[in-house]
């Protein structure tokens, strides 16, 4: 029999059902996104409590609970986007090529969208303002921006990351782009540096095919691994071993070289002689486009395809180890799995994706203004360099200028933001600025680290303040652990007037412990 009540009472209800502080806004984020269903008429909303109390058994809502337990009640579960499926996360353009510290787009969305609902209860920015992200990365904040009717600027120190945005942002036209990655691939398919690799990698796949059926019979040897009756690290490098002649067999048989020549770059040691050589191919055919947006997207289309073709293994690939260039045991994918020779259906697969999701994205983007400038944001002249790339855009941004800043700053010590695209930068040679990456991984995470790092999103946010509004909202999405934002808001002539911590769910570390990350609101003082 339900029993339906207020939001006010639910809350009330869910406080002394659950022993902890359970907020209206609480209750209105789960009737929201169907966590409970919402009944009543002429705008009262009900709920029933034993709809709720079936929400807070579940799953999901023990994992609430719990996480609010070790990370504080002042978790906001709202912010964790939990109702959210995996291609929404990576909705049309945001997965045109892979980033690491990347934030969900709904995370911008939430913060500069002018709607409002019943349990946000003030928006920050409105159609036609300008907002700015002083740490751009792969573009996120410009490509939320322009689906919301607002005008942007990113800049990056990463010529790369200024790349990966502006394709995102750009306009094409869509026929011609099918018909220049139709010739980008035609030139790939008549290439054949070496006509064996085609019945090697075949036969290859047979006996893969043969022996992993036979030791790793799929769902039958993932029970024996759950119940502890296999030892998988023992019986892997075991059948590892075993199944190692079959393929120097095969490599013999079809007189496959693995190694190239050189050592001297990132492209000479991470890939395959035959995958080189398929690259330099197809970056050779998009050298000869005479379109700039063309020739640089298509260009991003082979990056994100030689960055899932590196000689690694598939659990390594977001942190590289040491080349892979023979068969082995997959732990992702519980069997022998082998490198890859030849680069063929991964650029076949992104480059029809990427096309997919441009047009996508085309159908829902407003027409704004944007600009991803390349610079160390602690110095750029942003009036300056917006102008040059966009007159018109430049008056608008002297005239009415920034409304505010969304962004994520690095955290101390955990990213090479240059090193994660060596690869890129190799292929399309561009310029390396680690020397000016603020708290990257390779300084570490001691006390000079972090001073230097204090001091550098001090610096950002006091040139770029120059550029705001007078009653500007900054909104600063960090894992504080060191907790350097107070001394970083007090030495930017700003205040911290907010603060909103989110759990982090979804992350890409194998580390799944429960994780927050705070979003800081500055003002100005």
């Amino acid at each position: 029999m339900s029993e339906l009540v207020s939001i006010k009472k639910a809350s009330e209800w869910a406080t002394d059902y659950l022993e902890k502080d359970v907020s209206p806004t609480n209750i209105s984020y789960l009737v929201q996104y169907g966590k409970v269903r919402k009944h009543g008429e002429n705008g009262s909303t009900l709920v029933d409590l034993n709809d709720l109390k079936s929400y807070y058994q579940s799953w999901k809502g023990q994992r609430e609970v719990s996480w609010k337990q070790q990370l504080g009640n002042d978790l906001n579960w709202a912010l964790s986007f939990d109702h959210l499926r995996e291609k929404d996360t990576t909705k049309h353009v945001h997965r045109l090529h892979p980033y690491k510290g990347k934030y969900i787009p709904q995370l911008v969305e939430y913060f500069i969208d002018s709607h409002t609902d019943d349990f946000k209860k003030q928006a920050y920015f409105k159609t036609g303002d300008i907002i700015l992200d002083p740490f751009l990365g792969s573009g996120t904040t410009i490509i939320q921006s322009m689906e919301m009717g607002i005008h942007s600027v990113g800049i990056d120190v990463s010529e790369f990351n200024c790349m990966i945005a502006s394709c995102k942002a750009n306009n094409y036209d869509h026929d011609y782009l099918q018909k220049a990655i139709k010739k980008m691939l035609d030139a790939l398919a008549t290439f054949e540096h070496d006509n064996k690799i085609q019945e090697f990698e075949t036969e290859l796949l047979a006996e893969l095919a043969k022996f992993n059926n036979e030791h790793f019979p799929g769902a039958d040897f993932k029970y024996k691994l759950n119940r502890g009756q296999l030892n998988e690290k023992t019986f892997s490098t075991e059948k590892e071993k075993e199944f190692l002649p079959i393929y120097q067999k095969l490599l013999k048989k079809y007189s496959i070289k693995l190694k190239q020549d050189k050592k001297d770059s990132f492209l000479d040691v991470w890939f395959m002689d035959n995958v080189r050589r398929e690259i330099d191919h197809v970056f050779k055919t998009i050298k000869q486009e005479k379109d700039v947006k063309t020739r640089k997207i298509l260009a991003l289309i082979l990056s994100r395809t030689i960055r899932s073709c590196r000689a690694t293994t598939h659990s390594d690939l977001a942190t590289l180890k040491e080349p892979q260039l023979t068969t082995y045991y997959c732990f992702k994918h519980k069997k022998i799995c082998k490198p890859l020779f030849s680069i063929k259906t991964m650029l076949n697969r992104y480059a029809y994706d990427t096309l997919s999701r441009i047009k996508e994205f085309s159908r829902i983007k407003k027409p704004v203004h944007h600009s991803a400038i390349a610079g160390d944001s602690r110095l750029v002249d942003i009036f300056e360099k917006v102008e040059r790339q966009n007159p018109d855009f430049g008056k608008i941004l002297k005239k009415q200028k920034i409304a505010g800043i969304f962004c994520s700053p690095p955290y101390v010590g955990q990213i090479d933001y240059h090193e994660q695209h060596a690869y890129a930068y190799d292929l399309l040679g561009f310029k390396r600025n680690d020397e000016f990456e603020i708290g990257p991984l390779y300084k570490g995470q001691g006390q000079e680290a972090r001073r230097s790092y204090a001091q550098g999103i001090v610096d950002v946010l006091n040139n770029c303040k120059k550029y705001l509004k007078d009653d500007y909202d900054v909104f600063l999405v960090a894992n504080d652990k060191y907790n350097l934002y107070p001394e970083i808001a007090e030495k930017s002539g700003m205040k911290i007037v907010n603060q909103f911590k989110r759990p982090v769910l979804n992350r890409t570390e194998r580390d799944r412990n429960p994780y927050s990350e705070i979003i800081f609101h500055f003002k100005s003082k």
